[in-house]
């Protein structure tokens, strides 16, 4: 019994440490913020900048891919995050049934770069790879300057 209550803290502790771990992966890629279309936009007007957003829906294993092996790379994050409110809407949820048939989404993933008055600036679609994805977002960067 003694054995159990020297080990019990020690199996605790490390256990709490490895969900740290996680957490500070999950931050090294985009840091996607819940909030409405009306507060992406005034959080864009505030800080200048563009808004990510990546249309989904919980059924489409592409975005799921995104999700699992995009979305976390560190590279990735540090660009979009300094540079973009970055939102993700499930596109049959709330307020975004509505904003996606306004933005005439035909598919999914749909990634939308829209500016803080709401218009978009540019647009892909489907699964790709981190790299590609720093590359359309720089892209769109440097022709929104």
């Amino acid at each position: 019994m003694k054995k159990l209550l020297l080990i019990l803290p020690i199996l605790l502790a490390s256990l709490t440490m490895m969900a740290g771990d996680k957490k500070e992966d999950t931050k090294a890629g985009i840091s996607f913020r819940e909030m409405s279309w009306k507060d992406a936009m005034t959080k864009a007007k505030k800080e200048n900048k563009l808004i990510f957003i990546d249309v989904y829906t919980t059924w489409c294993g592409p975005c799921k891919l995104l999700k699992k092996n995009t979305f976390p790379d560190k590279a990735l994050g540090e660009y979009f995050n300094k540079n973009f409110v970055n939102i993700a809407i499930d596109a049959e949820q709330g307020e975004w049934i509505e904003f996606a048939q306004q933005q005439r989404i035909q598919g999914y993933p749909t990634l939308l770069i829209m500016d803080k008055d709401g218009k978009e600036v540019s647009r892909t679609m489907g699964y790709m790879p981190a790299e590609q994805l720093l590359e359309f977002g720089k892209s769109v960067k440097t022709k929104k300057k």
